[in-house]
């Protein structure tokens, strides 16, 4: 026993050292010491569990000098200088796809971002005057001309937007009147009751899970024994109760006489944009016109720009938004206002919005469209293990649970190494690219993918299966 227990034996005693090891990798001494400390792990752990010996640990001969673990402590070296956050390929048809950072940027809105960065900025600062300013000055008017608002606020993001609304017209001392319908878990484990409780406000449910009237609201405003600071209108954006429902429109709780906060989730900014499929998601404009006090909605969904949180609505419900403690802890930081400014100016032109704010153009785009593209995805992959097929894409991002995108996919032949295997190594590649695995075949939708990205894509998917054919 001892006998076949030498030659791993030997291995490890001839590891080097890492102050040895770390003395061949040409980087700062701390980063050369964890990348060899790793690499010396690594390879220690492979022996003990009974690897092939001979790995070329000994680092004084040879054409290349410590063999394996120098090479893998270079590697994690090389990997030390990679960022964790980098740019993906999108091919699974999910548009706002939340892992892989929801709405991709138009162009306009990454040049906006882009200039910011070069140095300085009027952020905070009137350039007339040259006097302090306010940040929401740059989109507060783009906000008001376009859906109508009196006033407008932007903070960092749309579960933000809802708990600023809520302390600054409820707060401590006030109730909050929602439907049971609407107390709805907005994702990450968030939901509306507590973003309420949070807001230091009384939450008072109405009204039943598949049914709410407007004498709900009525009866509830009537018999509070808490002034009642707000009615909260939660869209259920990420989910449809269908069959025996009810619920009150936006219209009708204005009416009732308490400042509405209406929590329109995904941030359709004008009615459609011509998109039918956007039709079913409620308008920031209708809301503003039926007189809701404060509007709320994200950025980075339909809307399609940067993370961010609106609200917006009348003058005096924006202002008490505004001079609320919480909304400087909530603010939109200068690069994200830069991304929305150029994205709101973009739909003062609702077909350059089309055009060019991504969202907006994968959710119009049309069969002709989408079959030119997995045409040339499926020819520059190779014909002989591809083919286009039909599937169904998702708009994502919690919006339009309901709605089926459907389109040509282009679907890889790879039942040996297996659809997992390969979309792994389509994860592991350079760029990542993220595909989708559906009965049991690897998709690849050109729906979220645009034209300029096609061939990266190609080139991925042709790498990672060369890379898998030499294993």
């Amino acid at each position: 026993m001892g006998g076949r227990d030498e030659p791993a034996s030997a291995e490890l005693r001839d590891l080097p050292s890492v102050h040895e090891l770390a003395g061949l990798l040409s980087a700062p001494h701390a980063l050369a010491v964890a990348a060899a400390r790793q690499a010396i792990e690594e390879r220690r752990e492979t022996v003990q569990a009974g690897a092939a010996p001979g790995s070329g640990a000994d680092l004084g001969s040879g054409t290349d000098p410590g063999g394996d673990v120098v090479s893998r402590a270079r590697e994690i070296l090389a990997g030390f200088e990679r960022p964790s956050l980098t740019r993906v390929l999108n091919a699974t048809g999910v548009i706002v796809h939340t892992n892989l950072g929801r709405a991709p940027l138009a162009a306009r809105a990454r040049a906006a971002v882009a200039r910011l960065t070069e140095g300085y900025s009027n952020l905070e600062l009137e350039l007339d005057a040259g006097t302090r300013g306010s940040r929401q000055s740059h989109v507060a008017g783009l906000l008001s001309e376009l859906t109508g608002a009196e006033d407008a606020i932007v903070v960092n993001n749309g579960a933000a937007a809802v708990l600023l609304a809520a302390a600054a017209l409820a707060g401590p001392g006030h109730a909050i009147v929602v439907s049971r319908g609407q107390l709805v878990e907005i994702g990450g484990g968030f939901r509306i009751p507590e973003v309420i409780g949070q807001s230091g406000a009384m939450l008072v449910e109405v009204g039943t899970t598949n049914r709410t009237r407007v004498r709900d609201f009525e009866r509830a405003i009537a018999a509070s024994q808490s002034p009642v600071g707000a009615i909260l209108r939660v869209h259920p954006s990420n989910f449809r109760s269908l069959g025996f429902v009810e619920d009150v429109s936006i219209e009708a709780l204005c009416g009732l006489g308490v400042p509405v906060i209406d929590d329109v989730g995904s941030g359709v900014l004008a009615d459609a944009h011509g998109i039918p499929s956007l039709s079913e998601e409620p308008s920031l404009r209708r809301s503003v016109e039926a007189g809701a006090a404060l509007v709320c909605c994200s950025g980075d969904k339909l809307l399609g720009g940067p993370q961010a949180g609106l609200l917006l609505g009348s003058a005096s419900a924006v202002a008490a938004a505004r001079a609320h403690p919480l909304a400087r802890a909530l603010r939109i930081d200068k690069l994200s206002l830069a991304a929305l400014e150029a994205t709101l100016t973009l739909y003062r032109d609702p077909e350059r919005a089309r055009r060019e704010i991504p969202v907006l153009a994968m959710l119009d785009a049309g069969e002709e469209a989408l079959a030119r593209r997995a045409g040339e995805l499926r020819s520059l992959i190779g014909e002989d293990f591809t083919e286009i097929v039909h599937a169904s894409g998702r708009v994502g991002g919690g919006a339009l649970p309901l709605l089926e995108l459907e389109g040509p996919v282009v679907a890889l032949d790879c039942a040996d190494p297996g659809p997992a295997t390969v979309a792994a190594a389509l994860r592991a590649g350079d760029p990542p690219l993220v595909a989708r695995i559906h009965d049991g075949r690897l998709l690849l939708d050109p729906r979220t993918l645009a034209d300029d990205e096609i061939p990266a894509a190609a080139g991925a998917v042709r790498a990672a299966l060369e890379r898998l054919a030499q294993r």
